[in-house]
């Protein structure tokens, strides 16, 4: 009841949606980069929302499933074939002991998540599997998985036809882009920016630079300025905060972020964009769009309300 690694992939971890609440003891939540792909294809599979996924990048190595188990793939689609026949993402497929998947080219994206009927049989570390790279610690013994690695499933699953479930509906599923416009709102900092560099932030797109990862996206672009020069006190900052570096240029903080920054906080990309964002790698480029605190809410309220729809179909839909 395991999966192997066959062949090693770039980055391969296991993550899930992060480790909540140690930030005041300077433990940062780490967890998947797309949170959207990580819960839809649990949900999918009949899973807790949360529970483990693998998240790789491209080239993402080779799978060798040892026992017969339904399995999803969502997030970048890297034109994936199990036993050589093609797969989709966003959907249920089953396998037989000593299927190999593959990931044989990127199309779009730069982050794909796998996830088992039932889950991985993981130890947590403070509540969460996510892997912290910099501590040693969660996940797959705190790092990245390599060639050899076997990881255990939960249950014992099938990979009938019967047990597997159809796509779900484009409407929930994040649109991926290598240019994408991404909404923020104003952070504590913003008003600190000149009237010229709030414009250019508005209307000018960014690129991703080189000098990007999980903790951050540096982004290149026309120089921000402020005001004046101002002393922060440290504050704290979460995925999506979008801070000003003396050189003028910008770093939005990812998934495995600092606790807290020094930098003006000069806007936060709402909740409902971070996977977009999130699918983003060096050379891809990204633009921004200013709306309200109470915009961004309801945003992110109807999705949740679509993700609960979704949830109450799928259940209905194995008991019927």
């Amino acid at each position: 009841m395991s999966l192997l690694i066959k062949k090693e992939g770039i980055l391969t971890t296991v993550q899930d949606l992060g480790r909540d609440g140690f930030q005041r003891l300077g433990i940062n939540p780490n967890g998947v980069m797309d949170r959207t792909a990580a819960r839809l294809i649990n949900l999918i599979l009949g899973n807790d929302q949360n529970e483990a996924v693998l998240e790789m990048h491209f080239p993402g190595g080779e799978i060798l499933f040892e026992k017969d188990m339904v399995f999803a793939l969502g997030g970048a689609a890297f034109d994936a074939v199990l036993a050589e026949k093609p797969i989709e993402n966003w959907r249920s497929n089953g396998t037989k002991n000593g299927d190999v998947l593959k990931f044989t080219k990127k199309l779009i994206g730069n982050r794909t998540y796998l996830a088992v009927k039932g889950g991985f049989k993981l130890e947590k570390w403070l509540g969460s599997a996510s892997t912290n790279m910099t501590a040693n610690v969660g996940g797959f013994n705190g790092r990245k998985l390599r060639k050899g690695d076997r990881i255990h499933f939960n249950i014992e699953s099938t990979s009938k036809q019967e047990s597997l479930t159809p796509g779900i509906s484009n409407s929930l599923i994040p649109v991926y882009s290598r240019f994408p416009t991404v909404r923020f709102i104003a952070g504590a900092e913003f008003e600190l920016l000149t009237a010229l560099s709030q414009h250019v932030l508005l209307n000018e797109g960014f690129v991703i630079s080189n000098d990007s990862n999980r903790m951050g996206f540096r982004l290149q672009g026309k120089a921000l300025y402020p005001l004046y020069a101002k002393e922060l006190i440290s504050s704290a900052v979460t995925f999506g905060t979008i801070q000003l570096l003396p050189d003028g240029q910008v770093i939005i903080l990812m998934a495995d972020h600092q606790t807290s920054g020094g930098y003006p906080r000069i806007a936060n990309v709402i909740a409902k964009d971070l996977p977009v964002l999130a699918q983003l790698g060096p050379g891809d480029k990204v633009a921004f769009q200013l709306i309200s605190l109470e915009a961004a809410e309801q945003i992110m309220l109807e999705f949740e309300n679509d993700i609960n729809l979704l949830k109450t179909g799928l259940a209905l839909g194995r008991y019927r």
